[in-house]
């Protein structure tokens, strides 16, 4: 709970640092935004032997920037489906159909993010790089737990770091990795007197349209 809400706060200061340059000389854009989310899950002991597994997600995005210092943020809303390839691995053929679809997540995503922009002298209304960090809360709409198998957290929090390149001041394309903070899922009862937990981490690749 600590942790919960020193993420917040972060996430609440730097939009409030950000404000006041913001509301009187900001350039506010948004737009839509899809892409492909690879899921890798780590578990606190070796229990599965797993694949990466890509997911999908989509949605929509609003972006602040301050000109000429290229210093801003940008706030989501995704849907996120994500989800892990288990089937080559000991006792998959045992699970019931209920317990294979809980390894599978939906949630609605927000990740907020400082972003800083690079104008490239000459070709900066062409091709403006970036870096992004800032904290992502995803909240679970999709089944909360298997009976007897596995339990997934209401609330799964990541810290992401990422990078992609701005085109003709509209479309952008990035990548980001996000490392994620609290236990998003937990399976009931022991594992040869353990307690199985595991955490995200996953790589989202996206387009975005920005009007």
């Amino acid at each position: 709970m600590r942790l919960i809400k020193s993420v917040i706060f972060a996430a609440l200061m730097a939009v409030a640092v950000l404000y006041v340059p913001v509301s009187a000389e900001a350039q506010v854009k948004f737009g839509i935004k899809a892409g492909a989310a690879i899921n890798d899950l780590k578990f606190n002991k070796d229990f599965l032997g797993k694949e990466n597994r890509a997911g999908f997600t989509g949605g929509v995005m609003l972006e602040f920037t301050v000109p000429v210092i290229g210093l801003g943020f940008d706030a989501s809303a995704m849907y996120v489906h994500r989800t892990v390839n288990v089937e080559n691995t000991e006792g998959y053929n045992e699970l019931t159909e209920e317990q294979r679809d809980a390894l599978g997540r939906d949630y609605i995503d927000v990740p907020i993010n400082l972003k800083y922009k690079l104008s490239l002298p000459g070709v900066g209304s062409l091709v403006k790089p970036f870096v992004t960090t800032g904290p992502s809360f995803a909240f679970l709409v999709s089944k909360k737990e298997a009976a007897n198998f596995v339990k997934n957290k209401s609330c799964d929090i990541s810290w992401n770091f990422g990078f992609g390149v701005e085109l003709f001041s509209h479309v952008q394309v990035a990548a980001s990795y996000g490392l994620g903070l609290n236990n998003t899922l937990e399976f009931i009862g022991d594992y040869k007197g353990s307690k199985i937990e595991g955490k995200n981490r996953y790589w989202t690749v996206t387009a975005a349209y920005l009007f």
